[in-house]
Formats: C-alpha cells, structure tokens, sequence
C-alpha cells in the first residue's frame, strides 16, 4: 500500500498563459495565496484598460450610429477613470501596476479590429462593433466582479469601494450598449434583407444605405 503523507495537501493551480508575459513561465509567477492572486489579477486589468483605452479612439471613429458614437467616446473618458482608479488601489497596497500582458483582452480586441478592416453596409458595421464592445464588457464584468470579491475577503475596504464603482459602470456600459442595439441590429436586419437588391453596388445596401468604410481606409 502506498505510504501517506502529513502534513498540507496543495492543488496544483495552472495560471493560464494567455494573460502572461511572453518572457514569463508558470512557475516564475509565484502565487501562495488569495493575496498573491488579487494582486496578480489587478495587474491584469491594469493591462487590459490600457488596451481598451487604444482601442476605443477607433471604435468611435468607425461607428456610424451616433448614439453609439457618444456611448464609445463616453466610455472611453470613463476608461481613463478605470485606470486611475486601478493605480490608486496598487498604490494602497504598496505594489506596482506593471508586470503582465494581458492576452485574454488582446485576442478580444484583435477580433474587433477584424470587423473594423472590413467593407460593411453601415448598420451590420455597427452591430458588429456593438458586439465586440459586449465582448469587451463582459471579460470586465467578470474580471472587476473577482478582484472585488477578493478585496473584500482580504479586507481591504478601500479597494473594494474601487473596484465597485468601476464594476457598476462597466455594467451599466453593457447595459446602454444592449439598449443601442435594439436599434441597430433590427437595421442590420433590413440590410441583409436587401443583399440580394444591393449585389450590383457593394458602396450601398438596398436601403439606400452607404456601406462603412474600413477604419484607416478614407476615414
């Protein structure tokens, strides 16, 4: 019969790579306990807004939908907010913000950038940056919704409240994202309708509807 061990058991945690640095390998990130994995998670927010803070300038300029143009250049003023306030929590807790690139947020990004490179009819363009912005949204969601559990259970109060006000914006941001959308994704409805009409002239949709030029292309 096998010998028992004493003492404490560990579960072997695999940390994704996706929100690693290249240069960086699981077993160099040493994470002992729910400490060291807030402050891990911090980091990655703190990458990811700055993602968002490059990508949002672009979704702006691509949207055609002004309602959801106003809604991009707002949020991005309150993604300057979400960073200052992500500096203020690591300055609390006496660490530093860099030291991880966030992979999972890139991939989302790149995904819209897919959609922006490409000749869309204006309200399909438009639903499609709604949808990569939810996308967005909702890896915030989950991400804020975690670091604030933790900062709750590790007792650090002034974090929690933080981390509280920046998870009910990004909540209410995919809530006015929804509300956009039930506007504009009937629109791209029509405009599928007409392809058929419009096959002639890829500059129009059978609505009259200009296609949206891809981003950096006459923009």
């Amino acid at each position: 019969m096998p010998a028992r061990t004493s003492g404490m058991c560990f579960r072997a945690v695999v940390i994704p790579a996706a929100c690693n640095e290249p240069d960086e390998s699981v077993g160099k990130v040493k994470l002992q306990n729910l400490r060291d994995l807030w402050v891990d998670e911090l980091k990655d927010l703190y990458h990811a807004e700055n993602q968002i803070l490059k990508a949002l300038p672009k979704m702006a300029k691509a949207a055609v939908d002004e309602e959801l143009r106003t809604a991009f250049e707002e949020h991005l003023e309150q993604t300057r907010g979400h960073v200052e306030r992500l500096e203020q929590v690591f300055e609390q807790i006496d660490e530093a913000p860099k030291g991880k690139r966030c992979k999972g947020m890139e991939g989302i990004i790149a995904e819209g950038k897919e959609m922006l490179e490409l000749d869309l009819p204006e309200p399909v363009g438009d639903a499609a940056l709604i949808a990569a912005a939810q996308r967005v949204e909702h890896y915030e969601i989950a991400a804020y919704g975690t670091v604030r559990t933790y900062a709750e259970i590790l007792g650090e109060s002034d974090a929690v409240a933080l981390l509280e006000e920046t998870l009910n914006e990004e909540k209410e941001t995919d809530e006015r994202l929804t509300g956009i959308a039930e506007t504009v994704n009937p629109e791209a409805s029509e405009s599928e309708d007409s392809a058929d009409v419009s096959s002639g002239n890829r500059s129009r949709n059978g609505n009259g509807k200009k296609s949206r030029q891809p981003v950096g292309a006459g923009r």
